[in-house]
């Protein structure tokens, strides 16, 4: 999946806000993916100029959810939204990253899927040096 039309096809996060544009390769358990929009001055997630590295739990939270809309898309439906409701272990080794100059890189694999509700552990690199790592809770919204 190579366009960030693609990904958005799959997900509720849309336009600029939809922060993936390539996804690499992913299997029943994982994904990874690649995005150079942390360099965009119109990120949405930019404050006073800058793009902290705390957003990259967003970076995170969003590869789950193209998992899950690919797993989704492959049973021949589409995945139900969800809320984030909880972050733990998360360990930033930066401050910010709107000064990177190459692209991030994610990979997401999934814990647990209880039916309702996902828990992944992430990681996001630069040029091979680890940005941020953790683990993230999604509730899925009811049908």
């Amino acid at each position: 999946m190579r366009t960030r039309e693609a990904i958005a096809a799959l997900i509720p996060h849309q336009g600029a806000m939809c922060l993936w544009e390539e996804v690499l390769d992913w299997d029943a358990d994982s994904i990874r993916l690649r995005s150079h929009g942390h360099r965009d001055p119109a990120h949405p997630l930019r404050s006073g100029g800058r793009l902290r590295a705390v957003h990259l739990c967003e970076y995170g939270a969003q590869a789950m959810a193209v998992h899950g809309g690919l797993l989704a898309r492959d049973a021949g439906t589409t995945a139900r939204p969800g809320l984030l409701v909880a972050l733990r272990g998360v360990e930033l080794q930066r401050a910010r990253i709107d000064d990177l100059p190459g692209a991030i890189e994610a990979q997401a694999r999934k814990l647990i899927d209880g039916g309702g509700s996902w828990q992944y552990e992430f990681a996001l690199h630069h040029d091979g040096v680890l940005l941020a790592s953790g683990r993230a809770a999604v509730m899925l919204r009811p049908d």
